[in-house]
């Protein structure tokens, strides 16, 4: 017996890889990889234990689980890994974070075919 669930999420997943992504350049260390990813947004908020609670925003990149794991990358995103993101003649570079007390990253589907990495800008490269 087939899962709907599953296939009916397999078919959406391809289609945001398809249809609704861009290439990037995942890094680690001096090792990268050309990865297609959708791009997303958390918002979080953080207290800073006197009242005074601030919302952020992160850029997401969702990218799918085996896109990172096939890759030269070859393992799940970790804290200090970068990506970069190319608008014309301009590069912004992001730097993987954590979202308060959360973890870098998160499956964004029950199946884990997606990954939800969160990121901050860290610098911009003008070429």
């Amino acid at each position: 017996m087939t899962d709907m669930l599953h296939t009916g999420q397999s078919w959406l997943s391809e289609k945001l890889r398809t249809h609704a992504s861009r290439l990037v350049t995942y890094q680690r260390d001096n090792v990268e990889a050309e990865l297609p990813a959708t791009i997303g947004r958390s918002t979080y908020e953080q207290d800073d234990g006197e009242g005074t609670i601030t919302r952020s925003q992160v850029r997401d990149f969702l990218i799918d689980t085996a896109d990172l794991l096939l890759s030269a990358i070859g393992t799940l995103p970790r804290r200090g890994d970068r990506v970069l993101e190319t608008d014309g003649n301009t590069t912004f570079v992001f730097e993987v974070m954590a979202l308060g007390g959360e973890p870098p990253w998160r499956y964004s589907d029950p199946f884990r075919l997606k990954l939800r990495i969160h990121t901050k800008q860290i610098d911009t490269i003008e070429s």
